[in-house]
């Protein structure tokens, strides 16, 4: 909860606003039983020993009063809510805000080893618990402090029996709640737990519903969902027992408490120590203070699950960012890179990704990384674009060490084409300026014909205007990776990496895209990076390595690797004689 004061502090004015208002609120709604008992004892109990002229001017100054003090309680309730929705629509939004620029912030290895969804359910779930909760404790619990403070003042001015039985019955009440409340969050830390992992099962099983329901899964699926479900179920009716079981203490507690009240009053009414209207002041008072603390249950369920869900976003936050030096060296261009004996190894393997990688290349040139799966090409490229740290040796960019080094600055002179073409819901123009929002239409026209988008473009009826995908226009794997082509180029980029870029594509598109890459390469304004499985597609790389078992065993041109007849030898015989079978079938 000191992250949640954190956070109110920024808004410590609207805060005390909030406060004051409700304050003005609940002490003016606590004025109209004082004047309906004034009405009892002065106007109703008398009425029979005043004149009318006296009875209707004592009536309507009484009914005034409490017109007046209802309409000032109204309208400080409006402005306080008012102010309550701005602080938590404004707490809710920077919590949200900050959680989601903390998290974009984080080391890439930290969202390999979680769901995508469990990262979204935690800041989507802070920000509606925290919103929740500040306008639970403004709205009813600071308004019935209020309201229980000023009816001990008031009650001790008349008796002090009165005042012993409010003072006595918000602890007895708090003691129940707060026994009753440490089981309900045990268990709402499990509910949790189980939502976050439920909503990174949902988000994996639609991110890939064609593979589930190609393979008719469908069912299989359902049930291994609905088995969280269930779990989540379980749970919540075991919270809900706890609740009914702590709201049955409370209204039972509240109900004798009122009872030993009104057997008090009556006997002070009997002692003459207070008038009727008194007694119907307090009576009126009663339902005022009793009836919030029966909602303690709900508050305290309220600030349970907030505090959960602050504790998760606190680790959350928690989470070391993505080291950046204090004083990094400026990448003015980027003409070489250099890989000096480096080694990775992830956190939970026995043995090196990647040992003792040693290779450099100036721009204008192009190399390739080939080799058997497994042998450790994706991971050299997150080394490359600073994704994963070395563990010995050192990546140069310009002789600058990656450690000393702004990795955002380097990463915005790189072109990134992937196996998997990551494009995002909306137009084509809106894809390419992702990667650089101050392009022009001459600009994204100019790398759209590098990249030999003309066919796509001559389909797409409203031109960079036009929708890819569901109620636009279609495209197939091939030009998808045109336009991750040409989104790369857009950039300008000194350094350019294709990652395994035609390995899902058929022989024909493979060939075209291949060609877009050799043109692309031709033009040697950048540093290529070529990673790929098929080796045709890398053959005009000026340098070929070969990776197997994270180790460069084999290194030289096309034409070197094949008369030195090692693995790469081997692989190409065997892609050639597939490549010759597929063509007699």
């Amino acid at each position: 909860m000191k992250l949640l004061y954190t956070y109110l502090k920024r808004y410590w004015k609207l805060v005390f606003v909030a406060l004051g208002l409700a304050t003005i609120n609940q002490c003016f709604s606590l004025l109209d039983p004082y004047v309906t008992g004034h009405l009892v004892d002065e106007v109703i109990n008398k009425h029979a020993l005043l004149d009318k002229n006296n009875f209707m001017r004592l009536a309507m100054f009484w009914i005034g009063c409490s017109i007046g003090v209802t309409m000032v309680s109204r309208v400080a309730k409006n402005f306080q809510d008012y102010v309550v929705n701005v602080i938590v629509q404004k707490l809710g939004a920077q919590v949200y805000a900050d959680g989601l620029k903390h998290s974009l912030e984080l080391p890439y290895s930290t969202f390999e080893d979680q769901r995508s969804g469990e990262t979204l359910n935690i800041l989507q779930k802070v920000r509606v618990d925290t919103e929740r909760l500040i306008s639970a404790l403004v709205n009813t619990m600071f308004t019935s402090l209020v309201g229980l403070i000023f009816v001990i003042i008031y009650s001790w001015s008349i008796s002090w029996k009165v005042s012993v039985i409010y003072f006595t019955a918000a602890p007895i009440i708090a003691i129940l709640s707060s026994a009753l409340s440490k089981k309900i969050k045990k268990i709402q830390f499990k509910i949790v737990a189980q939502t976050a992992s439920l909503s990174g099962s949902t988000t994996e099983s639609l991110r890939n519903i064609e593979l589930i329901k190609s393979l008719g899964l469908s069912k299989q699926e359902i049930e291994r969902l609905n088995q969280t479900t269930f779990k989540i179920l379980g749970l919540e009716l075991a919270k809900v027992k706890y609740i009914r079981s702590m709201n049955f203490l409370q209204g039972t507690t509240v109900q004798f408490t009122r009872s030993v009240m009104v057997f008090v009053l009556l006997l002070l009414i009997f002692n003459s120590t207070i008038t009727p209207g008194q007694y119907f002041t307090f009576l009126f008072y009663s339902f005022f203070i009793f009836n919030p603390l029966q909602e303690m249950g709900g508050i305290i369920m309220i600030y349970r699950e907030a505090e959960i869900s602050l504790n998760n976003f606190e680790a959350l936050m928690n989470t070391p960012i993505e080291a950046k030096p204090l004083h990094p060296k400026e990448l003015i261009n980027l003409d070489t890179f250099e890989f000096d004996n480096v080694s990775f190894k992830h956190n939970t393997a026995r043995t090196n990704a990647l040992s003792n990688i040693s290779f450099k290349v100036n721009k204008g040139e192009t190399i390739a990384f080939v080799g058997p799966s497994g042998s450790g090409k994706s991971t050299l490229v997150k080394l490359l674009v600073g994704l994963y740290k070395p563990n010995e040796g050192q990546i140069l960019y310009d002789n600058i060490t990656g450690d000393d080094l702004n990795l955002d600055q380097l990463r915005e002179k790189i072109g990134f084409v992937t196996q998997e073409t990551q494009l995002f819901a909306g137009t084509i123009r809106e894809n390419l300026l992702f990667v650089k929002p101050n392009a022009t239409d001459d600009e994204i026209t100019e790398v759209l014909k590098k990249a030999s988008c003309e066919k796509l473009l001559a389909r797409a009826d409203n031109g960079l205007d036009s929708l890819i995908g569901e109620g636009g226009v279609k495209v197939s794997g091939g030009e998808k990776q045109r336009l991750s082509i040409a989104r790369a180029l857009l950039r300008n980029p000194s350094l350019l990496v294709f990652d395994e870029a035609t390995s899902s594509l058929d022989s024909l598109t493979e060939e075209d895209i291949t060609n877009t890459i050799k043109e692309i390469n031709l033009q040697a304004k950048a540093i290529t990076i070529l990673i790929a499985h098929r080796l045709s597609t890398i053959m005009h790389a000026n340098r070929i390595l070969v990776l197997e078992h994270g180790k460069i065993i084999e290194s030289g041109s096309h034409e070197q690797l094949l008369s030195e007849k090692g693995l790469y030898y081997a692989m190409w015989r065997q892609q050639i004689g597939e490549r010759k079978h597929e063509k007699n079938a």
